[in-house]
């Protein structure tokens, strides 16, 4: 029977979910779609240009090209997508040679926080330097992640992981909804403290920022390094040895055919769970006209109702195992976002209606997908493969934003471009059904838990 308790390393494992979430819940869902959207539009009305809807008539420069100031959010997510393919696989092969795998994990936290702060630069019809700070941010918090989820196997026995995660997770979601609602009372209390709404959601981005970096605090200070660093390299022979080590890795991946079938999988479905997150606000306030208090409240009640859907994973995978977890959860996303271009404009109680759906399920996928990777992952080389699970899921996230971006420029709607989603889960869930996952992990050469 598996001790369902924490020690004290799992409970500070899961200290960095609560931190790290706040920048996924309410900088990138609710308050960068939302603010970006409104400065770049009024970037384009100072230039002279009607901007009937922020789809129409409302273009702006970005990276060179004209672009609706509408689909500059999508696009922004899929070039800072790239850089991240860039940086990311050097990341994990660094981290597995590295002697203090904290170290690299407060660098990139403490980066991305302060970054996270400079998101207060957006305001007025200057966009240009948020967008570019957002890049980094973006970038160091997934960097931040392949060293984190690195941690797992050496912090957390097979049987253990599926509870581990998922409660990592379930109080990521907690962390995220009660920073949020902070972030809703300053914009609730804007006028009395003399705060413009644009003002209030600068004042916002800090919080994160700082929420970020505080908490991440307890994490560095309880983990601890269980296994000597795969090579004795140190300041710039280091990046020199990661590159080396980078290539053996990715040539020895060939021999875990398994493995890889299962990332292919993993990140063919998270592109679109992701898309989803990510526009959310954007759909909420540009397609059903909701106003902004609607959408922070919506967003609140998905990270509490997240809290208990994560929970309800794991219970759920204790019972079937983490791979009919993935399958059942996968279902009700395709579920939930085929009710979603159904919602009528202005209909605040089916928005909330949908904002359960989304809960139940938004963090349980993820959480299952990590520990079921763990599994698969050859013992040692946890950061260089879990680096190959985040560019996975990095490597093909610019094509969700990308597709929801083309089908809404196309047709001046977002409805048609957030069901175009459902094809990614779909696809996903024939993929993953397909892994022979238990084989995989005898492959792998680790112990086969109870359930998978």
């Amino acid at each position: 029977m598996t001790n369902r308790r924490l020690t004290r390393e799992q409970r500070g494992w899961c200290v960095y979910d609560w931190a790290n979430s706040v920048f996924q819940t309410s900088v990138l869902t609710i308050f960068l779609s939302l603010h970006l959207t409104e400065v770049v539009t009024a970037d384009a009305r100072a230039s002279g240009q009607a901007c009937v809807t922020a789809l129409r008539e409302c273009e702006v420069s970005f990276l060179g090209a004209r672009v609706q100031a509408g689909s500059v959010l999508g696009f922004l997510l899929a070039a800072s997508t790239i850089l991240q393919l860039l940086v990311l696989p050097i990341t994990g092969a660094i981290a597995d040679r590295a002697r203090n795998k904290r170290a690299l994990l407060g660098g990139f936290a403490f980066t991305g926080a302060a970054a996270t702060c400079g998101l207060a630069q957006i305001h007025g019809t200057s966009w240009e330097l948020g967008a570019a700070l957002f890049a980094l941010a973006n970038l160091c918090y997934y960097a931040s992640i392949v060293v984190y989820y690195a941690f797992l196997p050496e912090i957390a026995e097979p049987d253990q992981r599926d509870n581990v995660s998922a409660k990592g997770w379930a109080f990521g979601y907690l962390g995220g909804g009660l920073c949020l609602a902070l972030n809703i009372v300053i914009i609730q209390a804007r006028e009395p403290l003399g705060l413009s709404e644009a003002d209030a959601i600068r004042v916002a981005f800090v919080v994160c920022g700082v929420w970020w970096a505080v908490f991440t605090v307890i994490p560095l200070r309880r983990l601890t390094e269980h296994r000597a660093p795969l090579g004795p390299e140190r300041g710039g022979a280091l990046l020199t040895a990661g590159f080396r080590q980078l290539g053996r890795t990715l040539a020895a991946a060939r021999r875990f055919p398994i493995t890889l079938a299962f990332l292919a999988a993993f990140l063919v479905f998270i592109d679109g769970i992701n898309t989803v997150a990510e526009t959310a606000g954007l759909y909420g306030s540009q397609e059903l006209k909701l106003p902004i208090e609607v959408l922070t409240i919506t967003i609140l009640i998905v990270q509490f109702v997240a809290f208990g859907g994560g929970l309800a994973h794991g219970r759920l995978a204790a019972r079937i195992g983490a791979k009919r977890t993935i399958l059942v959860s996968l279902t009700v996303w395709v579920a939930v976002i085929s009710a979603a271009y159904f919602v009528q404009a202005g209909e605040r109680l089916q928005f909330y209606g949908l904002a359960l759906g989304i809960g139940l399920v938004l963090g349980g996928t993820a959480a299952m997908s990590r520990s079921l990777y763990s599994q698969l992952v050859p013992v040692g080389q946890e950061a260089q493969y879990f680096a190959l699970y985040t560019l996975g899921e990095r490597g093909t996230s610019w094509l969700g934003p990308l597709v929801f971006s083309l089908v809404a420029n196309a047709t001046g709607s977002f409805r048609p471009a957030i069901l175009s989603l459902i094809t990614f889960l779909a696809v996903g869930f024939a993929l993953v059904a397909a892994v022979p996952v238990r084989r995989g992990i005898r492959a792998a050469g680790n112990p086969e838990p109870d359930l998978v």
